[in-house]
């Protein structure tokens, strides 16, 4: 579908910000070369890695509605960093103000079985997979779908957490306990529960970062690969040195998932590639994700600066490649090696500026660029 373009906003105005951790950090400095400020509103805003690099910060809960509307009036625009924002939190701010992306993206995203759902109705294929309220509808759902799976808790996993594989013999109480039962979001029309994902034999996995405009204009960058450490992003190569047909029909997936949610944003979409060259959908994320980091060197315009120029109702930025890149997450102690990085030729180094490293923690990024190939 195509839309009315949002009011342009000009350089100078208040972009707010929900969520205070490093993507809203890279986004509020991409905001401030393009002219704009930010103003970032968290639980945990106070000394965040957000709140370092904004003109504003409000400390207060999501759920706090006068807080929320006194952050509403004072930006000109809210987008948001993190997708599980509760969606209450999201319709209240649009009494005041625009948010994007909105709530009908959120209530898809937030939901594994909402995702898997809305993907399928696309006629995007996924891995098998069923709901599950129980240890029992674990039980059957491995049953038919065969004894390699994967149990998800439904909503707010992320880096691995929250998910439990299970194998012949394994015991489905035991991996039920091991998820816990998360509680369904009334107001988000979330599921509680969880979801068993058949296993996927894979050749890699990729993702595509889709920006979409109020207009309706698309850009997407090339697919890059995606490389796990202990169930968290640890390198990313781009482009993905994957078959051509196979990259074109990511990007084909990603457009369309991000034209029919009607998205204003950002949109990270990672898929399975199997041994054949198909695409699987995997998950998705409507904000800058950790496998575009590598955009802001190696593009002539970073997911970040897209991001802005998005809810800003600005012209969409080039998506242009100019090098190769691989990214390399920073993670706990890893950190501790910013002296080495800083003197390596061609390094470029990203610090998040949190003050604790802790294990499973991004501390940082680095990003290495070679020629095109």
């Amino acid at each position: 579908m195509t839309n009315a373009p949002l009011p342009r906003l000009a350089p100078g105005a208040t972009i707010g910000m929900l969520g205070a951790g490093q993507l809203g950090r890279m986004t509020a400095l991409a905001a401030a070369q393009l002219g704009y400020k930010t103003h970032v509103y968290a639980p945990d805003a106070a000394g965040s890695p957000a709140a370092q690099v904004c003109a504003a910060a409000t400390v207060a809960g999501w759920d706090d509605l006068d807080a929320l509307e006194r952050f509403a009036r004072s930006v000109d625009t809210v987008t948001l960093e993190w997708e599980n924002v509760p969606v209450a939190t999201v319709e209240h701010l649009r009494r005041f103000t625009t948010v994007n992306p909105g709530p009908n993206v959120l209530s898809v995203a937030q939901d594994r079985i909402n995702e898997k759902s809305f993907v399928n109705a696309l006629g995007i294929a996924t891995a098998p997979w069923r709901p599950a309220a129980s240890a029992d509808d674990v039980a059957r759902a491995v049953a038919e779908i065969g004894p390699r799976c994967v149990l998800k808790s439904t909503r707010m996993g992320y880096d691995g957490k929250g998910q439990a594989r299970i194998g012949a013999g394994s015991d489905p109480a035991e991996a039920w306990a091991t998820i816990g039962a998360p509680a369904s979001d009334d107001a988000g029309g979330g599921t509680a529960g969880g979801i068993v994902e058949g296993f996927v034999t894979f050749a890699c996995e990729v993702s595509v970062i889709v920006v979409r405009g109020g207009d309706g204009a698309m850009a997407a960058y090339p697919a890059v690969e995606n490389r796990h450490k202990d169930g968290i992003l640890d390198v990313t190569v781009a482009p993905a040195k994957i078959a051509p047909e196979t990259a074109t029909e990511a990007e084909r997936v990603a457009r369309r998932i991000a034209e029919a949610l009607d998205l204003v944003g950002v949109l990270a979409v990672e898929l399975f590639v199997t041994p054949e060259g198909g695409v699987l959908v995997n998950e998705m994320a409507p904000r800058p994700h950790n496998s575009g980091h590598w955009t802001m060197d190696a593009c002539a315009s970073s997911q970040f600066e897209q991001l802005v120029r998005a809810v800003c109702g600005l012209p969409l930025g080039s998506v242009e490649r100019v090098a190769d890149a691989e990214m390399v997450n920073l993670i706990g102690d890893d950190a501790a090696r910013w002296p080495e990085l800083m003197a390596e030729p061609g390094a470029r180094l990203h610090l998040y500026g949190k003050a604790e490293a802790r294990p499973g923690r991004k501390m940082g990024h680095v990003t290495r660029l070679f020629p095109r190939g």
